[in-house]
C-alpha cells in the first residue's frame, strides 16, 4: 500500500471531521482477529508475543520507524508462527491502509500514542494503546472523541485492572470491610541510573526514519548518548517516570477512588538530583491531588538509587511500586500481583494473591469480537484520566520555581503529614548522595486549581499560575503530524 499523501494525512488527523460510524470489520479466516503491531521495541515486542499466544489472534503486520528493530522482531514473529510471513512497514500509515488488519497494538514513544490511535480509529481499526495513552491532556480527550465517533474498541495498557488479586481486593474493599476510604497513596520507586550526556549531538541510527520517528515532536538537538528508550526523560517525547511507570499506579489510585473525574487541584515538587546528566524530567517527585468529590491522593516518584547499597530503592510500608489505601478501619497495600489488607494495629487480616493481569489482552480481544466496550477493563476514557493525572502533576512541576530546603519544608508542611513525611524521606536519601542544593535545587510547583468538567486550569489570561499551566495542556505540533 502507498504512503498516505500529506493532504490525506491532515484529513485523517483532523478530529473536526463529520462523525462516521464504521461497521464491524470482516474477520479473517477461521474468524481470527488479525493484528498489526506498531512500535515494536522492548515493550512492543513483548506485547506482540503475548498477543500471539491469545487464541484466535493472528499477527499479520508489524511497523517500526527503525528498520533494524522491524527486521529483528519480524524474524522472531515468523519463527514463532512456523514461518508464516508478516508484513513489514517502516511507515505505520502503510499498515493502517491494509484491509487485512482488524486491530492494532500501539507501543510507540509517548508523543505518538494519540495521533496513531486517532488515525487507527479513523481507518476502522480497534486499538490497544500503551500507557500513558496520551502525551498531554488535550490529546487524551481527542482520543476519547475519536473512539466514540468511529465506534471503535480502544483499551489502554493498564494490565493491573485485570489482576485477579486486585479484582478480588477492590471488590472486598468496596463492600466496606475496612470502612471509609480516607486517603490514597501511590508509589513509583524504581532503580534507575543516569542517562549521561555528551558534548556532541547524538546522531540517530541510520536505520531510523528520523522524520517519522519524531512525528508530532519538535526536532531538537539531542546530547544523550543513547537514542532508544531514554526519550522518556525529555518533555518533547516523554513524561518522566510519573508518566512512564507512574500511570500504572495512578490508575490503581483512580480505581480505588471509584474512577471519579479529574481532581480540582494539583501540586507537585521534586527535582533531578545526583546524576548531572542531560535529562529534563524529575527523578524524585511528589504530587498531591484533591477535590472533585474524591478522597485526597498523594503520589511519589523515586528513581534515585540508595547509596552505598546500590541495589534497591527505598520502600514505604513494604511498597516500592504500588499503592497504600488508608481506611478508617485499616489499610490495603499492594500493586501488580495482588496485595494484603491490614487492621489498625498493622496486623495482616486478608491476602489477595494475583496473576499480574494475564487476562488483559484477552478481554480486549473479546471486546473486539463482541463490539461490547463493557468487556474492557481499561477503556480509553478511564485510561485517559489516569494518564491525565501524570500530566497535571508535571505541569505544576514545570511551571514551578527553584527553592532551597527551608522553602521546600515550608511547602511540604502546608500539605500536611504526608508532605512532611515525603520531604523527610527524600531528604535522607539525598543526604546519602551528598546533594548540594545550591547546585541542584528543589523545584516547587504551585497549587493549581483545575476545572474537571472543562479539563482546564482555572485562571485569568496571562496573569495566574493556572493561565501559565494551560499552555501545557497541549503542545506545539510539527506539521503535518498534528492532533486537532
Amino acid at each position: 500500500m502507498s504512503i498516505l499523501s500529506r493532504r490525506a494525512f491532515l484529513r485523517v488527523s483532523t478530529l473536526a471531521a463529520a462523525s462516521t460510524v464504521l461497521p464491524r470489520r470482516v474477520l479473517g479466516a477461521n474468524d481470527d482477529i488479525r493484528l498489526g503491531c506498531i512500535g515494536i521495541g522492548g515493550r512492543g515486542s513483548m506485547l506482540c508475543k503475548q498477543f500471539m499466544a491469545v487464541p484466535g489472534v493472528r499477527v499479520v503486520a508489524l511497523s517500526d520507524a527503525d528498520s533494524a528493530t522491524l527486521d529483528k522482531v519480524a524474524q522472531q514473529v515468523e519463527k514463532t508462527a512456523n514461518g508464516l510471513q508478516v508484513g513489514r512497514h517502516q511507515d505505520f500509515r502503510q499498515l493502517l491502509d491494509r484491509k487485512d488488519v482488524d486491530a492494532v497494538v500501539i507501543a510507540s514513544p509517548n508523543h505518538w500514542h494519540a495521533l496513531m490511535t486517532i488515525m487507527a480509529c479513523e481507518a476502522g481499526k480497534d486499538v490497544y494503546v500503551e500507557k500513558p495513552v496520551c502525551h498531554n491532556i488535550f490529546e487524551g480527550r481527542r482520543m476519547v472523541d475519536a473512539a466514540k465517533r468511529c465506534n471503535r474498541i480502544v483499551q489502554g495498557g493498564f494490565q493491573n485492572r485485570s489482576d485477579t488479586g486486585l479484582l478480588a481486593a477492590f471488590a472486598w474493599l468496596k463492600e466496606g470491610h475496612l470502612g471509609k476510604l480516607k486517603r490514597v497513596r501511590g508509589f513509583c520507586y524504581r532503580n534507575r541510573e543516569s542517562i549521561g550526556k555528551q558534548d556532541t549531538p547524538l546522531k540517530p541510527p541510520t536505520t531510523v526514519d528520523y522524520n517519522l520517528w519524531l512525528g508530532p515532536a519538535q526536532d531538537e538537538v539531542l546530547y544523550r548518548p543513547k537514542f532508544h528508550y531514554d526519550w522518556h526523560w525529555f518533555w518533547n517525547t516523554g513524561n518522566g517516570d510519573i508518566g512512564n511507570q507512574g500511570p500504572h499506579e495512578l490508575d490503581l489510585c483512580q480505581w480505588a477512588l471509584g474512577d471519579p473525574g479529574l481532581p480540582a487541584s494539583v501540586q507537585s515538587f521534586g527535582g533531578r538530583f545526583g546524576w548531572q546528566d542531560v535529562g529534563q524530567t524529575a527523578n524524585m517527585q511528589f504530587a498531591t491531588f484533591e477535590g472533585g468529590g474524591r478522597a485526597p491522593m498523594v503520589f511519589e516518584v523515586c528513581d534515585l538509587w540508595l547509596k552505598p547499597d546500590l541495589n534497591a530503592a527505598p520502600a514505604f510500608r513494604g511498597i516500592r511500586v504500588g499503592i497504600v489505601l488508608e481506611y478508617e478501619g485499616g489499610e490495603f497495600r499492594g500493586g501488580r500481583g495482588g496485595g494484603d489488607a491490614f487492621d489498625p494495629k498493622g496486623e495482616k487480616i486478608q491476602k489477595f494473591p494475583g496473576d499480574s493481569g494475564k487476562d488483559h489482552l484477552d478481554c480486549f480481544i473479546r471486546a473486539v469480537r463482541s463490539r461490547n466496550e463493557s468487556e474492557l477493563r481499561a477503556p480509553i476514557e478511564k485510561a485517559f484520566k489516569s494518564s491525565a493525572l501524570a500530566h497535571m502533576a508535571n505541569i505544576s512541576y514545570r511551571i514551578g520555581s527553584n527553592a532551597d530546603k527551608a522553602q521546600l519544608d515550608a511547602q511540604a508542611a502546608k500539605i500536611g503529614d504526608t508532605g512532611r513525611d515525603a520531604a523527610e524521606r527524600f531528604g535522607k536519601q539525598l543526604a546519602d548522595w551528598k546533594v548540594d542544593f545550591a547546585k541542584e535545587p528543589w523545584h516547587v510547583g504551585p497549587q493549581l486549581d483545575f476545572d474537571p468538567s472543562g479539563e482546564r486550569f482555572k485562571g485569568w489570561p496571562f496573569i495566574s499560575d493556572e493561565a501559565k499551566a494551560n499552555k501545557y495542556l497541549s503542545r506545539a505540533y510539527r506539521e503535518p503530524f498534528v492532533v486537532r
